[in-house]
């Protein structure tokens, strides 16, 4: 299986190498199903070679072999997407097939449509090569056993992604027809998450719909775990795009402005309690701590005045429950959208200071704030 997402990678796995520059990785998973390719494959490739143990060798040639045409068909999604100006993080090999990660999402539906739909064509296209070579080459050899299966195993990739529903290709070329056609990426997303969830029902269903039409018996359980693990990975991919959709549709709702806290000054030397008291007073949600000229030096941290009991604060300064105020923590109060999301993500804080156009203070940004958003609950 194959596809394509956006936003924060993957992690772990074996560099393998960057043909065209894009790191390709292999995880410890991929052991197992070469594994288990090669045992189930091994007797198919003895029954036609009568090679003996040598078979073994054949079968794990097919399965790394296997993975190349996977490998090929993720890179394919890459090079269009960086024609396309899409930053691509990496590709990754796992045990059920690969994923390209690309670090944002396509700016029109042509564009993911495109993405989409260039790896299952390059599959489709290897599989045709693949048929017209197998006519002209002896069956009954080692060469003509590997490339019978491999047509036979890229046209399956070819169309097995084609099916519409996501993570599957054919779910992001859905998901780019209805953006197309409703002007609404959410939109998009929710009919092709939908699909993809319904496919992978299907996946879990179809093994036991067809023994029983068929026999009326059980399918075995190879074929029960198999189809349980592709059902349940499926459903799960689906169900994650969907949740990151609807989170990015508040993107555009995020605005510093809007989600600042008010904020009180107070110098270095300030009892906590009598802080606190003017937090209160104003109505402000933030302590500012400034030196004698009025500059903010530091942050008072919420969670570590809270820690001081309520009879010491008089005589605690509330610099000693404050944070200093770094570069990296101060924004501008005009951020707002992706560009408020990204200076966030590029300088990681549990809050920042606003500074106006005119480089005065405006009030605090809370981290917390900023993912209540995404949680449902509102900020500040």
């Amino acid at each position: 299986m194959s596809g394509t997402r956006s936003g924060e990678g993957r992690r772990g796995g074996l560099l393998m190498g960057r043909p065209f520059g894009i790191p390709v990785y292999v995880t410890p998973s991929w052991l197992v199903i070469a594994a288990l390719i090669t045992v189930l494959y091994q007797p198919v490739v003895d029954r036609a070679l009568h090679l003996g143990a040598a078979s073994y060798l054949v079968a794990f040639v097919f399965a790394v072999l296997l993975y190349a045409s996977v490998l090929v068909h993720e890179l394919a999604h890459c090079v269009v997407a960086r024609a396309y100006g899409l930053p691509v993080r990496r590709v990754t090999l796992y045990m059920l097939g690969g994923v390209s990660e690309i670090q944002r999402e396509a700016d029109r539906p042509r564009q993911e449509f495109w993405i989409a739909f260039s790896g299952p064509l390059l599959s489709l296209a290897l599989a045709g090569a693949g048929a017209a070579a197998y006519l002209v080459m002896d069956p009954a050899t080692v060469a003509g056993v590997l490339v019978w299966q491999l047509w036979v195993a890229n046209l399956l990739v070819g169309v097995f992604n084609l099916l519409p529903g996501l993570p599957l290709d054919g779910g992001r070329m859905l998901r780019a027809g209805v953006w197309a056609v409703s002007r609404k990426p959410l939109t998009g997303t929710v009919v092709a998450a939908w699909g993809g969830r319904l496919l992978g029902a299907a996946v879990v269903v179809l093994p036991f719909a067809y023994s029983w039409t068929l026999w009326r018996a059980v399918p075995g359980v190879l074929t029960i775990v198999w189809s349980v693990l592709l059902g349940a990975f499926i459903w799960a991919n689906a169900s994650s795009a969907l949740k990151t959709a609807r989170m990015r549709a508040r993107v555009p709702t995020l605005r510093a402005r809007s989600l600042a806290r008010r904020a009180v000054l107070a110098t270095a030397d300030t009892p906590l309690a009598e802080a606190l008291r003017r937090r209160g007073e104003a109505g402000a949600g933030a302590i500012i701590v400034t030196d004698s000229a009025g500059t903010p030096t530091s942050l008072v941290n919420d969670a570590a005045a809270a820690a001081v009991p309520e009879g010491r604060r008089p005589w605690v300064p509330v610099a000693h429950v404050a944070r200093a105020i770094v570069p990296e923590a101060v924004l501008s109060a005009d951020a707002e959208g992706d560009e408020l999301l990204e200076a966030m993500g590029a300088r990681p804080a549990s809050e920042y200071l606003l500074i106006d156009s005119g480089g005065t203070v405006f009030g605090v940004l809370n981290t917390s704030d900023v993912q209540d958003v995404f949680s449902g609950s509102g900020g500040r």
